[in-house]
C-alpha cells in the first residue's frame, strides 16, 4: 500500500469525533512502562493514531516523539496533547519515511502496529534496533492468530498478526525481557472491545 492509499484508508477510520481505539493507554504499554521505563526518557510511538498512548506516556514525564500515517489522526492527537497540557512531536509519514536516526531514543512503543506485511515487519524490527539507543526498550502488543475467531479488532490477514515463534526470531539481535501470548477483554473504543488474543513483548538493545 502506498504512502497515499494508506492516508486515505487511515483517514477514513479516523474521521470521526469520537477517539477510535479510546482515550486510555494501552493495558500492557502501562504494565511495561512501569517496570522498565523512567520519566524524562526519551520515546518513539510508532504509528500513535489519536495519542492515547503518546500523550499517556508525556504524562508520565517521558519525552515523546510520535508519527502516523493519517494527518486527521495527528491533528487528534495534537489537540489531546494539548488538552492534556503535554508536549509531544508528532509528524506525518509512514514507517518507511521516518528518520530512524541511530542511537537516538531510550524505548520505541510498537502498540497494534498490524498495518505491516511480513516485509514491512521485517524492516520495522531492524529500524526499531538501529534507532534505540544500547540498553534501550522496546515495547511492542498485537494479535495472535486466534484473534481470527474473536473478530473483536485487528487485520482479518494471518499473514499481519504474531506468533511467539515469529516475534523471537525477529527479535534475535535483542534481549526478550518479557514474552507471553494471552487472552484478555479489551475495551479500547469501538475498535478493540471485547475478548482478544493477544501477544505482549519487551525486549532490551543489547549494548
Amino acid at each position: 500500500m502506498s504512502f497515499t492509499d494508506a492516508t486515505q484508508f487511515w483517514n477514513e477510520r479516523f474521521n470521526r469525533e469520537e477517539f477510535i481505539f479510546g482515550k486510555e493507554p494501552n493495558e500492557y504499554l502501562v504494565e511495561q512502562t512501569s517496570r522498565y521505563l523512567k520519566p524524562n526518557a526519551s520515546v518513539l510511538c510508532i504509528a500513535d493514531g489519536e495519542g492515547r498512548n503518546g500523550v499517556w506516556l508525556a504524562k508520565q514525564g517521558m519525552r515523546v516523539t510520535g508519527f502516523d500515517v493519517s494527518d486527521i489522526a495527528l491533528v487528534k492527537a495534537k489537540q489531546f496533547a494539548k488538552d492534556n497540557e503535554v508536549n509531544i512531536e508528532y509528524s506525518l509519514c509512514d514507517t518507511d519515511g521516518f528518520d530512524w536516526k541511530t542511537n537516538s531514543y531510550d524505548a520505541i512503543i510498537a502498540i497494534f502496529i498490524q498495518f505491516a506485511d511480513p516485509e514491512m515487519r521485517v524492516r520495522i524490527f531492524k529500524q526499531v534496533h538501529q534507532t534505540l539507543k544500547p540498553g534501550g526498550i522496546f515495547i511492542l502488543q498485537g494479535y495472535t492468530p486466534k484473534q481470527l475467531e474473536y473478530k473483536t479488532g485487528g487485520p482479518s490477514l494471518i499473514e499481519h498478526l504474531y506468533t511467539e515463534e515469529m516475534i523471537r526470531k525477529l527479535s534475535y539481535d535483542f534481549e526478550i525481557l518479557d514474552l507471553q501470548c494471552y487472552e484478555k477483554e479489551l475495551s479500547e473504543g469501538a475498535r478493540h472491545t471485547g475478548m482478544s488474543a493477544l501477544l505482549g513483548m519487551v525486549a532490551k538493545k543489547i549494548a
